[in-house]
């Protein structure tokens, strides 16, 4: 039996890669410091991991900025709007790869970022590769090889990391219309081998090809493309071991495929489907040389890991197959989950009684060698006491007050349907609010967070080491809100918001101040290049004590004539962004939120604000993988954000803002919100989001974000003119408003300024041109 993980978190424990990044961006560091921070990292990762007992440990699993991006990148799948870059010998290879991810404006050369998603039902995001019907593919870069040896110098032997050409293929998108991405797998295949041959002649012995799509709904030809292209490796290489990687939920369907393909190791998810240990040992279709590599350690959250449940299931495989064809594994790549428990040393934050229960990535490598040594029988001594604390912890964990309030349990039973609908249908209600606020033809306005500079992050800082007291902390955000709304006003949007100043994120703000929530110092994960978040740890009933946001609301509001919005994060976001109590359906905790939200929502309308947005950019991420599973979800999910929405009266407008998501699925699900405004991430697109919208007739009034505010490059004009008459062309005229694609906390003030004034004045062209029209 042996150990084996299938992902790092590369961020580094203390966020250097971030930090490194960014000096990188901002000029402040040479290319060559980025690449050593980078390499120090990876080291760290590889040789801890052998320091912890994990038998095969991966390499290729560091990004500089996210992994599919990678993979694009070493398969010379680069879009021809980047050859201006790609093909200038002034330029370095980085040059290009971040102008990919990031976009590029300087130097006369204007390009967009590839389009970002999120990866399946998590909140990180990949670079969307983009895909031509005479698409190309060569070993553009030599990424995978050269970390393999990296590895091997400091005497590691890895097993590389790579996304396998399906679900390469899968994650991606046509560019042009009269083919299917799948049918680029033959040109694919070739590049494919090409690198898998060299690791071969460098001595490689297992392979890992990440399969996530084995867990959606396939068609048969997608099935196929897969088992052709593992027949076609195992023939090429058939001493190299390939491990096929899935996670996230079961195989469901692809079950059979899954266990027709001629590979030595099939990964599987035990914390999200545990039930399918029993259909692949009970199938009778499993290979007489097939290992199952068992995902028993929960690879997307924190909690430690309950041993007699893990062994349970160890247990039953070894029972069926042996131990010689087993391996102990975390459920998915540790990338979803923070470096350290170690460095929490903040008690302030962090209670003893709920750290005891954690895990973070170093701690599940040393659950996984744990697990196999109980399973093993070996270092008995050591490995029982541990079994002992273990089964200790989670009984306390059962029975402790700190998890269930009676209170709120009872509040969630006695809610009704009239809790979770407004008043009168939006119909009435446009009219009400069309009355009450008096906004333009495309009304604009931003999402809401304005650019938390290094003074507003070090105020924060300041504060809570008590440098600075409350008053002298409440007076400099007091400036920079007052600020802010000035510059809106000067800039000319309808509809204004008060920055968020105060707020660290747009979860764990609100976590801070409910019930049932707890924090970390360092608990950073990756969502998107060097954008970290630090999610909260929701471990028991939630409640709301006292107002959160009513004060910068209300004091914002003071300042201008003009509305201002109050900014909430939805329940289903909280929920998706925090690491979630797994003692409970997630459906009860959503609903416990939402009531602490709808109390938010109903003061704030008492302190006289107009309109209230609720944010929910996590609705579309929270789907199953499987469309069957898809009613259930979305059953709980929209209602939770309706309880949240629906205290107030029907002139009281309420937005919502999602991001980056595909709708053509669940736009019916969309409308059932009753949001009076959306706002949704379009600019990457180029608007082709909206068809949905279009085709389904969405009732309600839409946002369609007119420039990316991902990427540093500030758009003119005339582009966001072009974003908007496109718009009109999908959604009724009364119905638009404008808006950046999301909120503009990461961005800099004056390319956030710039691209402002430069979008009021495109609404108000347009504006204009209806006018002369009409």
């Amino acid at each position: 039996m042996k150990t084996t993980n299938l992902g790092y978190p590369r961020i580094g424990s203390k966020r250097e890669l971030k930090k490194s990044l960014e000096n990188y961006w901002s000029g402040k560091s040479s290319l060559g410091s980025l690449l050593l921070t980078a390499k120090n990292i990876r080291h760290q990762n590889w040789i801890l991991q052998k320091e912890k007992g994990i038998d095969i440990i991966p390499s290729n699993d560091f990004s500089l900025y996210d992994q599919v991006l990678d993979l694009s990148f070493t398969l010379g799948c680069i879009p021809e709007r980047y050859s201006a870059i790609k093909n200038n010998p002034n330029f370095a290879k980085q040059d290009l790869y971040f102008a990919m991810a990031r976009g590029h404006q300087k130097n006369n050369i204007d390009v967009t970022a590839l389009e970002m998603t999120k990866w399946f039902d998590t909140n990180y995001h990949y670079l969307v590769p983009e895909f031509t019907k005479d698409q190309t593919f060569l070993v553009y870069d030599s990424k995978i090889v050269d970390e393999y040896k990296e590895a091997l110098e400091i005497g590691i032997k890895t097993k590389p990391v790579i996304l396998s050409p399906v679900s390469f293929l899968l994650s991606g998108k046509e560019k042009e219309d009269g083919f299917h991405r799948i049918n680029l797998l033959e040109k694919l295949l070739p590049v494919y081998e090409t690198i898998i041959q060299e690791l071969v002649n460098l001595g490689v012995e297992y392979i890992q090809l990440d399969e996530p799509y084995l867990a959606t709904n396939l068609s048969n030809k997608e099935q196929e493309a897969i088992q052709n292209t593992y027949q076609r490796f195992t023939s090429a290489f058939p001493n190299l071991k390939i491990v096929i990687a899935n996670y996230f939920d079961c195989y469901g369907d692809n079950l059979e495929t899954a266990l027709s393909l001629p590979v030595h190791t099939l990964q599987i998810d035990l914390v999200r489907c545990p039930l399918q240990l029993d259909d692949i040992l009970q199938s009778g279709k499993l290979q007489e040389k097939t290992h199952l590599s068992l995902g028993v350690v929960d690879g997307r959250n924190i909690w430690k890991n309950n041993f007699d449940a893990s062994l349970n299931l160890i247990q039953k495989a070894i029972d069926a197959i042996g131990k010689e064809r087993i391996l102990i594994s975390p459920s998915c790549s540790l990338l979803h989950s923070p470096c350290d428990l170690d460095v929490e040393t903040n008690s302030k934050n962090l209670s003893k009684e709920v750290k005891q229960w954690l895990a973070f990535a170093k701690q599940k490598l040393e659950e996984v060698t744990i697990l196999k040594q109980l399973a093993n029988q070996e270092n008995l001594e050591i490995s029982l006491v541990k079994l002992h604390e273990n089964t200790k912890i989670h009984e306390f964990k059962k029975t402790t007050s700190l998890i269930h309030n009676p209170i709120v349990k009872e509040r969630v039973k006695a809610l009704t349907e009239k809790d979770s609908k407004r008043e009168n249908p939006f119909s009435v209600r446009q009219k009400l609010q069309k009355t009450a606020l008096k906004l333009p033809l495309f009304p604009t306005t931003t999402i809401g967070s304005f650019p938390q500079t290094k003074e507003v992050r070090s105020w924060r800082a300041k504060h809570k080491k008590g440098t600075i007291n409350a008053k002298e902390y409440q007076n400099l955000l007091e400036k920079e809100t007052k600020e802010t709304i000035q510059f809106q006003e000067e800039a000319g949007l309808d509809v204004l918001v008060h920055g968020e100043f105060e707020r660290n994120d747009m979860v764990e703000y609100f976590g801070e101040q409910l019930n049932g929530f707890a924090f970390t110092q360092f608990g950073w994960v990756q969502s998107y290049g060097s954008r970290c978040v630090k999610p909260p740890i929701i471990y028991g009933d939630v409640s709301r004590e006292n107002p959160m946001t009513v004060k910068w609301s209300s004091y914002a509001q003071s300042l201008t004539k003009k509305p201002v919005k109050g900014m909430l994060t939805g329940p289903v976001t909280i929920l998706q962004w925090s690491f979630v109590r797994n003692d409970q359906a997630r459906s009860k905790t959503a609903t416990q939120i939402a009531l602490a939200i709808r109390d938010e929502v109903v003061d704030l309308e008492k302190a006289g604000l107009q309109i209230i947005q609720i944010d929910e950019p996590a609705i579309r991420e929270g789907l199953p993988l499987r469309k069957e599973d898809w009613k259930t979800y979305l059953n709980w999910a929209i209602k939770a954000f309706r309880i949240s929405a629906s205290g107030v009266k029907d002139e009281t407008q309420i937005h919502t803002h999602m991001c980056y998501s595909e709708f053509n699925d669940i736009i019916t699900d969309i409308a059932d919100m009753d949001a009076d405004v959306i706002t949704i991430e379009c600019s990457r697109s180029q608007m082709e989001l909206l068809d949905v919208f279009a085709a389904f007739k969405y009732p309600n009034e839409i946002g369609p974000g007119v420039y990316d505010i991902h990427s540093p490059r500030v758009p003119e004009k005339e582009e966001m003119v072009s974003l908007i008459n496109k718009a009109s062309k999908y959604i009724p005229l009364e119905q638009l408003w404008i808006n950046p694609d999301c909120g503009l906390k990461t961005r800099h003030w004056e390319e956030t300024k710039k691209a402002l004034i430069e979008m009021v004045a495109a609404a108000q062209e347009c504006r204009e041109s209806i006018s002369v029209l009409a």
